[in-house]
């Protein structure tokens, strides 16, 4: 893939990081109007009818034949058990920390890239990777406590793993698969299977069709889903995904943020310094160090 420019780079970080967070809290909000399982699959499937505009002039790099495996493990990663377990498990925590712990992704993603992908493993890395689980901990107690639901932390979590494999599955195929319909068929895919399991589970007339909702629905969509994962995928796709590790650590703060002008949660200690732990090890995990320190996968 064409390596971005400076600029290009900055631009897609600063969308992604600002859409992304404020996503949260107006996925929260949404839940107010929706069951989750059937909101989940509404918008990512939306959203992959929206990339079919900028895909289909495209048509003959689909390949479905040689590619159908490609799309549907990404669908299951990034969007089944990424969306699916986040959007259920908002229902159980804030806003705020719930997308604090998701946001241990890029920590996990450092585990992922050492172990499928080779990337190098040193001494700042690791000290980076505890820290990082040290953050989840901290910001995790609360739920011991009885202040949050204990189930809504193991969604996250699971969301944020479900999130680093895929984001590393796509890194690893990128140079298979073109990266618009990698993103479009994983949301299509991804999206109607959430709405089949919604459609079982949950009834179409619990959803309530208000402005609101719609307005809501349609923002994240489009720029959330749509224009979001098409963003990300580019940037990891273009060798920039040390880049989003390290300044996805923005998008708890800017969710937290929103969630308290708009949600009215408020902010605990235990979120503050486990956001702080997080932060820094996000930090550490992308510090660029001497060849001499770096500890390569295959010696491991």
């Amino acid at each position: 893939m064409k390596q971005l420019s400076k600029t290009h780079t900055a631009l897609l970080l600063a969308f992604l990081v600002i859409v992304w967070g404020v996503n949260w809290p107006l996925s929260k909000m949404a839940l107010s109007y929706t069951p989750p399982i059937l909101f989940a699959g509404i918008r990512t499937c939306l959203g992959g009818v929206i990339l079919l505009i900028f895909a289909l002039p495209r048509f003959k790099t689909l390949r479905i034949k040689e590619n159908w495996h490609y799309y549907l493990v990404s669908a299951v990663l990034n969007i089944i058990l990424f969306y699916g377990l986040q959007t259920v498990g908002l229902g159980y925590a804030p806003a705020g920390l719930f997308s604090a712990i998701v946001f241990i992704e890029p920590v996990l993603l450092g585990i992922f890239c050492w172990i499928w992908l080779g990337e190098s493993m040193y001494r700042f890395k690791i000290i980076g990777l505890v820290l990082g689980f040290a953050g989840v901990l901290i910001i995790s107690s609360s739920g011991l406590t009885g202040d949050i639901s204990i189930l809504g932390i193991f969604l996250a979590i699971g969301s944020a793993i479900a999130w680093g494999l895929g984001t590393v599955y796509v890194k690893k195929t990128g140079d298979r698969v073109d990266s618009i319909w990698m993103v479009t068929a994983q949301l299509i895919i991804g999206g109607l299977f959430l709405i089949s399991i919604g459609f079982s589970v949950e009834s179409w007339s619990d959803i309530h069709w208000e402005a609101p909702f719609v307005t809501n629905l349609l923002f994240i969509s489009t720029f959330v889903i749509a224009f979001g994962w098409l963003a990300f995928f580019t940037l990891v796709g273009s060798g920039e995904a040390s880049k989003v590790g390290s300044y996805t650590f923005l998008i708890p703060l800017i969710a937290i943020f929103c969630s308290t002008l708009l949600l009215k949660e408020s902010i605990t200690l235990n979120l503050v310094v486990g956001l702080i732990c997080i932060v820094i090890s996000i930090l550490f995990v992308n510090l660029r160090v001497k060849p001499s320190n770096i500890v390569s996968a295959k010696y491991k």
